[in-house]
């Protein structure tokens, strides 16, 4: 569902592998999915930082926006309202044959929009 044309090497998979050699990946990564749905609270250290992203604040810096056509996880119809956040220059990439995982998966598409976001800040 995440990335299910992303093909990747023995290698790429050695390399990720290792983070799930960890005793709290399992609890932590459930406890992040529930948070997400509003099933349990989020720490308490966050709540002011929480209330005010919950406001949903406009946005006041250039972003580009991209997301994986082939992401099963998050389908690209989820961000197409998140732009009205943003007051500043905005764009919303789609990338093809790319899934949830885009820096891994389109790393070239990554810092070509960071180098834009730079050009475009220097203009």
């Amino acid at each position: 569902m995440w990335s299910p044309i992303w093909t990747f090497d023995d290698a790429t998979f050695g390399r990720t592998a290792g983070s799930f050699d960890n005793e709290d990946f399992v609890d932590v990564v459930i406890h992040s999915y529930r948070h997400r749905t509003g099933n349990v609270a989020g720490d308490p250290r966050y709540a002011t930082v929480e209330a005010r992203l919950a406001m949903q604040p406009d946005i006041d810096v250039p972003a580009i926006n991209l997301h994986g056509a082939a992401d099963g996880v998050a389908p690209v119809r989820a961000s197409e309202g998140h732009g009205k956040h943003f007051t500043a220059a905005y764009q919303r990439r789609v990338l093809e044959n790319v899934g949830h995982n885009v820096p891994q998966e389109a790393p070239q598409a990554v810092a070509d929009a960071i180098l834009q976001l730079c050009k475009d800040a220097s203009a």
